[in-house]
């Protein structure tokens, strides 16, 4: 596996709760995807992760290196939790275009948050493999 890009950002959690109290359903269903808001709302402090998907996303665009360019929206990254709790990443649209284009086969996520701030950081890899595990010498 072979990292191709790395991306990183923090967001204040009350700018998210500013923008869903000014512009609704229809902030939130630009931004995020059906799965994103049910697992938000289902949540004791829907502001918090709301803010940390919107972080995920960002440090995605950062770690495939393209911006909001090539025709990427924000429902192109979708971050939902797998069993346990961890977050993952899934890409379609202009997102999945760009990361084939570079060759990134998976974007592995983070995210964190407080009452205050969400942060979140991607890894984005491929799975090329050089047949050596790294971490049999530990």
């Amino acid at each position: 596996m072979s990292v191709l890009g790395i991306g990183t950002d923090i967001t204040e959690c009350l700018r998210i709760a500013q923008m869903i109290e000014r512009h609704g359903e229809l902030f939130v269903t630009r931004v995020y995807t059906t799965k994103e808001i049910d697992y938000c709302k289902s949540r004791r402090m829907a502001t918090q992760h709301f803010a940390g998907r919107w972080a995920a996303k960002e440090a995605v665009l950062k770690a495939l290196g393209t911006g909001w360019r090539r025709g990427i929206s924000w429902r192109d990254i979708e971050v939902i939790n797998g069993p346990g709790g961890r977050p993952h990443c899934t890409l379609q649209g202009g997102a999945l275009e760009a990361a084939d284009a570079l060759g990134i086969s998976q974007v592995l996520v983070s995210i964190s948050h407080c009452r205050s701030h969400a942060t979140a950081m991607a890894v984005a890899v491929d799975h090329t493999s050089s047949g050596a595990n790294p971490f049999a010498s530990m």
